[in-house]
């Protein structure tokens, strides 16, 4: 029985379209990183990407672009083609900080993005300038509140997560630390540096070289518990403040709809990056808390997600912070 002609051609065009369709990732996939070069989240992308590339069998391209506290990325990416060609490093700003904080953002996080797994927690640490009398969180907290306002603290800004923290310090110890606002914890640091404020709450990334030169005191560290590149130095909770945590967060999401196979294909490139033993290294010696096995992939990363943003609520709340 002769085969038809539309089926030889089928035939022949099969291998053609199996080449153009392929098997996932078959060119380069952009790492979209909503900041500047230099901080925690670049730091960690460019960290990651080579495990990840490595992973995928294409190369993992890191693409920054900042604005407006990563709103100017997020609300571009809200609107990406679902396929899994460009990827987003989601953190605290994004994902949980600006939609409790910010109005019309143009984007909703857990409408338009869909969670493939969590790189890192990097603590926030509590430091004070050399000058300070206080030897321990419990001191620096009877200075506050001998002098209220005189322990001046920055933060990385308005509604940022270390803004937070210190709003959620003082309500749970009854400190009278006063928040300072900076762009970012580098912007911060040459005035904390100079004394010109007393204390920094700030990512461990900045505020370690620092204390390692005597230049600051780290007190207190928002981890779970002591740091093993800091053991010297208490978690808030040993420190006497019951479940206080503070940290940034990154992760990558991908937009909502991306098929299951292509998240599964980069779910598991994301775990086998917080795997691999020369990260965890090289960031876990910059003070950074690798993601567990479970936070890794998307559904542990999605209950992540849904708890630190009741965090983010409550400790708005406690700082007074509406959107607008």
């Amino acid at each position: 029985m002769p085969i038809h002609r539309r089926a030889l051609l089928a035939l022949a065009a099969a291998p053609a379209i199996a080449r153009a369709q392929g098997a996932f990732p078959d060119r380069p996939v952009r790492l979209i990183v909503p900041f500047a070069p230099g901080g925690n989240s670049d730091t960690v992308a460019r960290v990651m990407a080579p495990k990840l590339s490595e992973r995928l069998g294409q190369p993992v391209v890191v693409e920054n672009r900042a604005g407006a506290a990563g709103n100017v990325a997020a609300t571009a990416f809200a609107r990406a083609k679902p396929d899994g060609y460009a990827i987003f490093l989601g953190s605290n700003g994004p994902l949980t900080v600006n939609p409790v904080i910010q109005a019309n953002l143009g984007y909703d996080p857990v409408r338009d993005f869909a969670p493939v797994g969590m790189f890192v927690r990097t603590p926030n640490v509590l430091a004070v300038h050399r000058s300070v009398p206080a030897r321990t969180l419990a001191e620096l907290i009877a200075l506050s509140k001998a002098a209220p306002g005189s322990i001046t603290t920055g933060s990385s800004g308005t509604g940022s997560t270390s803004h937070l923290a210190i709003e959620s310090f003082n309500a749970a110890t009854g400190a009278a630390l006063q928040h300072v606002p900076y762009g970012s914890g580098g912007a911060m640091a040459p005035d904390l540096i100079a004394g010109n404020i007393r204390a920094g709450m700030t990512e461990i990334s900045t505020a370690l070289p620092l204390h390692r030169e005597g230049v600051v005191r780290i007190l207190a560290t928002g981890s779970a518990g002591r740091l093993a590149v800091i053991p010297e130095v208490p978690s808030f909770e040993e420190a006497g403040v019951p479940g206080f945590r503070a940290a940034a967060f990154v992760g990558i999401v991908v937009p909502t709809g991306t098929p299951a196979d292509i998240v599964a294909v980069l779910a598991a490139a994301v775990g086998a990056a917080v795997a691999d033993p020369g990260n965890r290294h090289r960031l876990e010696e910059m003070g950074s808390e690798m993601a567990r096995p479970e936070e890794a992939a998307p559904a542990g990363f999605a209950a992540f997600l849904v708890r630190e943003g009741a965090w983010t609520r409550a400790a708005a709340e406690r700082a007074g912070l509406r959107p607008g």
